[in-house]
């Protein structure tokens, strides 16, 4: 979330510079060059976050008109940059025409190192999409946006952007592959109207985009997971604040001072997330065969189907530390800059793949070996069992759940038909 805040943080940047003009925009930087940020970035940072922190306040369920508005500003961002560039560029640009400095072997790698790069941008979505797709209204409702919309709006935008960085070539003499840098180089270069008005209705619509992606890939999965862990204590809303707080103070800025790290740290997510996706994927379809104890995952002690060791699955463990370790010396040597192509380089490069189907194997076949309890089959959810304290705060008698057991079983639907209430 820190790297989505600071971009988020730019495009308060750019609105503010085609507001107040250069005496924003081309403000004197008090920061050493250590800090890898200037003085105009990190306030604009703290401005954003000042922005996007309320929407906190609102529960995840009434955030979809939200979403539809900053879906609308980003598709219409994006092709107004497409046409800009095109239209002022008299063309595609030189880019899409420019021949590949590599051949062979060396080509093949690094096409295979930027896809793998874009699965690791999305792998936190691809491992969090739960955390929304529980609100649909049926079970198989998300299907259509995960397997066609996902995709379609994925390609389109990858390549609207290499076209408007081809046309921004063209342009300026000089290849932008991140928005922001483009549109802060566009008021560098000139601050007329034209130039004000299209860099603040381009950074408006970024700014959208950054909170929606910060709340929906960041914010809210992470709140679940946190009030999963420790309810008592925290709440959706919390563990909100709390990633806020670890996003500023990791410095993100450290992470995305120049082009080679930005790609670096984007890829990067596959070694850690590549994994978990095997994981969950592999216990799903291969262990559970798409059966789950519905009633079991809302008990915390042995009794439960996942309680599994001391409430560890160490299964899972193995699985991904076995899918990661082979990855770090590559993604290490990445970051150092010291990649030489080696063994350990080119697997690497394979991060996503090799990080998700080796675990997705290896969690199967422990899983297969040592089984748990109740690994197959499946229960529904039964609410007198899990009824601890009564409404009023004191214990509840077996009489008194021997008598809602009979009030349940006499529960019935709209239709007319008896039914137990299970999830």
């Amino acid at each position: 979330m820190g790297i989505q805040t600071y971009w988020g943080g730019q495009a308060v940047k750019i609105i503010l510079g085609a507001i107040i003009g250069p005496k924003f925009a081309y403000m004197n930087n008090t920061l050493p060059a250590s800090a890898n940020v200037d003085t105009c970035s990190l306030v604009s940072f703290f401005i954003f976050l000042a922005i996007f922190c309320p929407f906190y306040l609102l529960p995840p369920e009434k955030l979809q008109t939200p979403l539809k508005v900053a879906f609308v500003m980003i598709v219409c961002n994006i092709f107004g940059l497409l046409i800009w560039a095109m239209r002022t560029a008299h063309g595609a640009g030189e880019l899409v025409s420019t021949p590949s400095t590599v051949n062979g072997s060396t080509l093949s790698w690094n096409a295979l190192y930027g896809i793998q790069a874009i699965l690791g941008l999305w792998s936190g979505g691809i491992v969090g999409q739960s955390d929304w797709t529980r609100y649909a209204k049926t079970q198989n409702a998300s299907i259509f946006g995960q397997g066609v919309t996902a995709p379609l709006t994925i390609i389109v935008t990858a390549l609207c952007g290499a076209l408007i960085t081809s046309g921004a070539y063209t342009i300026y003499g000089e290849y932008f592959w991140n928005p922001f840098e483009l549109l802060l180089h566009i008021q560098q270069v000139s601050m007329t109207p034209a130039a004000r008005a299209g860099t603040f209705f381009s950074g408006l619509a970024f700014l959208a985009s950054q909170m929606a992606l910060c709340i929906v890939l960041n914010a809210i999965s992470t709140g679940m997971d946190m009030a999963a862990l420790c309810p008592k204590w925290i709440n959706i809303r919390r563990g909100c604040f709390i990633l806020t707080l670890i996003a500023v103070a990791v410095c993100p800025w450290n992470y995305v001072n120049q082009a080679s790290t930005f790609i670096t740290v984007l890829s990067g997510w596959s070694v850690f997330l590549s994994g978990m996706t095997g994981i969950l994927i592999s216990d799903y379809f291969l262990v559970r065969h798409c059966e789950l104890h519905i009633g079991d995952m809302y008990m915390g002690n042995s009794s439960s189907a996942y309680w599994y060791t001391a409430g560890f699955n160490w299964r899972a463990f193995v699985a991904w530390a076995m899918g990661l370790w082979p990855l770090m010396p590559g993604f290490v040597r990445r970051i150092q800059g010291t990649a030489t192509g080696n063994g350990w380089d080119h697997v690497y490069d394979l991060s996503y793949f090799f990080g998700f189907f080796v675990s997705l194997v290896l969690y199967w076949a422990l899983s297969t070996l040592f089984p748990t309890k109740k690994q197959r089959g499946k229960s529904p959810f039964v609410m007198e069992l899990h009824i601890v304290d009564g409404l009023d705060g004191g214990a509840i008698s077996p009489s008194e759940k021997s008598n809602y057991g009979e009030e349940k079983n006499n529960v019935t639907t709209e239709a007319g038909e008896k039914t137990v209430l299970d999830v």
